[in-house]
């Protein structure tokens, strides 16, 4: 693909409702929905890992049900989920299974992303998925989620995602090509804008609604989804998705507005853990750990002499060396207890000695991050 996907490992793909369910008959728009999924494997065959975030359960679930056209009832909204759900994870797993690809459906609440240790199990899940070669499938949980849990839209759902991830690009297909200097339906003068640097004020204005976090679906919640990927590294893209082969499209010059990540997905996750965490208990290790760490590798249990504090898998831990100096911060795989009965034990040893199957790192090299990296990062500006 061109050069909107160039140099991108890993890519977040939205798709709205309007694009796959046809609002006439409620019914499934199969031969755009297989043009995406070439698109999605065209990717692949480059080496590109793909997400999708996909709306579109609600509408089939309610033409299932024979619900009344209008607003529906909380209620009504989680038992027409939990029917289309089955639908659109069908049509998904059927078309691109013909492209020799494994559709995975993953649902999602709020929790899952600000609950740290309920975050760091999806994005396990979904990192497994995509090293297996299988593309994810996410939507909010809609049969469990209330008014009170709920990301809002799928935008937001899909930011947060990107974020998670570590993703390059975000892409949102829905009904509009882009940003507009003011709403195109209502005035004649708007203007396209193809590139956004920085998201200022003015150009949060530009979407006609409030962008304070309450709006749900339209421009405002576009925006409020690209702040959140740009700030995690990923350069988000708003796309009209109505043309076959969507994806393809941007490849050829579709218009589009692109926004333009503010840092890097790796620098931002970096910052996150050595700056963002409070770390709960302290993790000392030898000589060898030390040099390991500063070649990027993870943190095993052999290179652990000593763990103090309490705290639980998915806190995050100090790493200091055998002169006592903070090196390193990150994320810890096992809880204190676990990892005083591993620590200065080999990988191998650890199912025999806590009777389960952990992670093979004490700390993971991409939940770790080096504090003089850090540092030297913070002070260059980068």
């Amino acid at each position: 693909m061109s050069a909107v996907f160039a140099k991108a490992s890993r890519i977040v793909v939205k798709v709205g409702s309007s694009l796959l369910v046809d609002a006439a008959t409620g019914t499934l728009g199969r031969d755009w929905l297989k043009s995406l999924c070439e698109d999605i494997a065209t990717l692949k065959m480059a080496g590109t890992d793909v997400i999708l975030v996909s709306s579109g359960a609600v509408a089939l679930g309610r033409r299932a049900l024979k619900l009344k056209k209008g607003v529906l009832r909380l209620e009504e909204s989680q038992a027409a989920a939990a029917v289309g759900q089955v639908r659109l994870a069908q049509a998904y797993a059927e078309m691109l299974a013909e492209l020799g690809i494994v559709a995975a459906q993953v649902l999602l609440t709020l929790d899952d992303s600000e609950e740290r240790r309920r975050y760091l199990n999806a994005r396990a899940t979904l990192m497994t998925l995509l090293s297996l070669g299988s593309v994810p499938v996410i939507n909010e949980n809609d049969t469990v989620a209330t008014a009170e849990i709920r990301f809002g839209d799928n935008d937001r759902l899909a930011a947060r995602v990107a974020s998670m991830m570590s993703a390059d690009r975000l892409v949102l297909l829905s009904d509009v090509d882009g940003l507009y200097t003011a709403d195109p339906t209502r005035d004649a003068s708007a203007e396209h804008i193809s590139e956004v640097k920085v998201i200022t004020p003015a150009i949060e204005a530009m979407a006609g609604d409030s962008v304070s976090g309450f709006g749900r679906g339209g421009m405002a919640s576009k925006l409020i989804a690209a702040k959140i990927a740009t700030q995690a590294g990923a350069d988000v893209i708003i796309a009209k998705g109505k043309t076959l082969h969507p994806l393809s499209a941007l490849s050829r010059a579709a218009r589009c507005t692109r926004f333009h990540a503010s840092t890097s997905p790796a620098a931002a996750r970096k910052r996150w853990i050595a700056g963002g965490l409070k770390a709960e208990g302290t993790l000392h290790v030898d000589g060898g750990a030390v040099k390991a760490l500063a070649s990027g590798k993870s943190l095993l249990p052999a290179g652990v002499t000593r763990v103090d504090g309490r705290f639980e898998r998915g806190d995050a831990v100090k790493v200091c060396g055998p002169d006592g100096r903070e090196i390193a911060r990150g994320i810890a795989a096992y809880s204190h207890a676990d990892a005083c009965a591993i620590a200065g034990r080999r990988t191998a040893e650890i199912e025999t000695i806590l009777g389960y199957r952990g992670r093979d790192a004490m700390i993971h090299r991409d939940d770790l991050a080096l504090t003089n990296e850090v540092r030297e990062r913070e002070q260059s500006g980068a």
